[in-house]
């Protein structure tokens, strides 16, 4: 009798143990143990205050995306790899980020990319350490590439211009709301047809804006 209870007793332990198991494995699966992707703000001399991720490494835009859709793949996606999103994990903000400007858009390389005003985000493996932003104005893999301010407007400070920018220096800041950006010698910057480039491809006349 006593050895029919303790089997009982020990069949209804390994049931426990089942669910116990089936449940933590279902809130992974709903993302309840996912980590959340965190976007906040760095300050990188001679840019000001621009985007990073949660270890303080720059985030870029790519201009040919026009805040529409992931168009860097491939070859590209190595150089510049996208802030990816894991299924069912949370975007939050910190440090001045908006919440309500951070999104995603779906990668043609599978799974989804946060985005920042509708700007898809990347980093750049040229960035060895945080505080720094070696890919600010390069014009790389099909497209030029920008840091982005808190407010979401695209910087096109270049780092040579002004005093130091992503390199060094002690330049001032090169963030502002909109689509106008200033350099640190006060050089205006307009974007009037909203694609990242101040005359749709023209040349670079060597203002400190493209």
């Amino acid at each position: 009798m006593r050895n029919k209870k303790a089997l009982v007793v020990s069949a209804v332990a390994v049931l426990a143990l089942i669910a116990a198991a089936s449940a933590v494995a279902a809130q992974r699966v709903s993302g309840k143990h996912t980590a959340s992707v965190v976007v906040k703000t760095g300050t990188i001399p001679g840019l000001g205050k621009v985007l990073v991720n949660s270890r303080g490494r720059t985030l870029y835009m790519f201009v040919p995306d026009k805040r529409s859709r992931v168009t860097c793949v491939s070859v590209c996606a190595k150089i510049w790899p996208p802030v990816k999103l894991a299924a069912g994990a949370k975007i939050v903000a910190s440090g001045g980020v908006k919440q309500g400007l951070l999104g995603s858009d779906k990668d043609p390389a599978g799974g989804r990319v946060v985005t920042y005003n509708h700007w898809p985000l990347y980093l750049y493996l040229g960035d060895r350490t945080a505080g720094v932003a070696s890919g600010q104005a390069l014009n790389l893999n099909g497209g030029l590439w920008y840091v982005l301010s808190p407010s979401g407007a695209v910087i096109k400070v270049k780092p040579h211009a002004g005093s130091g920018g992503s390199s060094g220096g002690s330049g001032g800041g090169g963030s502002s709301g909109g689509t106008t950006t200033t350099s640190p010698t006060s050089t205006v910057c307009s974007d009037d047809d909203g694609d990242g480039d101040q005359s749709a491809g023209g040349p670079d006349d060597g203002d400190g804006c493209i």
